[in-house]
């Protein structure tokens, strides 16, 4: 619930900005922008007007619909004709400078954005006096992940395919795609959703586990799909998809909260007797690697028997110093 109401109102913010661009914007192409169906958008949408400046009149936000489209009446009251003047502390002014200076070195970034960044950043540092000169003994590099993103970004913008060197733990192993853009989405971690041409199918890609990525001169042309609907979640198993049962002990409990299951049934240890269902059952193998002394599958009894075998194994590997990063642990990780 906690996730959803964060998620809700990161929306919310992105709306006031969508909407005050596209006058008039109909609730089907809203919706759609978002990863939303209709009935959250008209829930949202009944909130933003309680939303504003201050509580005078004039100052929330006159959002309204007439059932196909929306409409904002007044849409300086988010302006600066009505908000109050921004002040800064020293060490917000600090941490927002060197943020800036991080973003606007990102690789893929549009150089109009890039452009408007730095004279923003310029502005800011006259205004924040010795902050600024505090704020350049500081600096920030990006992981892997944030040029991806620009990257993806760029090419949803420009309409351009992508080519992926993408990393599937569920087989262990690297493939190269070439994928047609649809949008980025963020569910815990920051994905990409697009048209796969090497499964011929809609596929959903995590951008930390993108190895390697370029954008083509090849226009993107993904078909004509609803955007899924994550308002339940990423994963959304089917029912005929197999049963998995895992058995937690108190340690091992977080598992209902972060895996989509059918039952979760109390243990007389304090542990948890979980029912779940996986297209691909072989995938929860690192599942109970990760649980340890913590869990364990205990159907169906094939992949019971699979994870067993691979527990054995990498404590012997750990044991004889041959695992990823040796027996100290400092090498790469997943």
């Amino acid at each position: 619930m906690a996730a959803n109401a964060i998620d809700q109102t990161r929306r919310m913010l992105s709306l006031v900005t969508y909407l005050r661009e596209r006058p008039g914007a109909l609730i089907a192409d809203v919706a759609r922008a978002f990863g939303i169906t209709e009935g959250e958008l008209i829930s949202d949408l009944d909130v933003l007007p309680m939303c504003g400046t201050s509580f005078r009149g004039g100052d929330l936000l006159d959002i309204d619909t007439d059932g196909e489209r929306i409409w904002w009446r007044n849409p300086d009251a988010s302006g600066e004709s009505t908000a109050e003047p921004l002040r800064l502390a020293a060490d917000e002014a600090t941490a927002l400078l060197v943020a800036a200076r991080a973003v606007a070195t990102l690789p893929g970034l549009r150089e109009s954005d890039r452009d408007a960044l730095l004279r923003a950043t310029a502005k800011l540092e006259a205004a924040a006096g010795e902050a600024a000169g505090a704020s350049a003994r500081l600096s920030v590099t990006f992981e892997a992940e944030g040029g991806v993103f620009a990257d993806v970004d760029r090419a949803i913008s420009e309409r351009r395919r992508l080519w992926l060197r993408y990393y599937s733990p569920a087989r262990d192993e690297l493939t190269e795609r070439t994928v047609d853009p649809i949008r980025l989405f963020t569910v815990g971690h920051t994905y990409l959703e697009g048209w796969c041409h090497l499964s011929e199918d809609r596929r959903t890609f995590r951008l930390d586990r993108v190895a390697e990525i370029r954008l083509l001169d090849e226009r993107s042309e993904p078909p004509a799909i609803e955007p899924r609907d994550l308002s339940v979640g990423l994963v959304q198993p089917a029912a005929e998809d197999p049963e998995v049962v895992v058995e937690v002990g108190p340690g091992g409990r977080w598992v209902a909260e972060y895996y989509p299951h059918d039952s979760a049934r109390e243990l007389p240890d304090g542990g948890l007797r979980i029912t779940l269902r996986t297209p691909d059952p072989g995938s929860l193998r690192r599942l109970a690697l990760r649980l340890g002394r913590d869990g364990r599958i205990t159907a169906p009894t094939g992949l019971a028997d699979s994870a067993r075998q691979a527990a054995r194994e990498a404590l012997a590997a750990y044991e004889e110093g041959t695992a990823p990063g040796g027996p100290d642990g400092t090498g790469p990780r997943d």
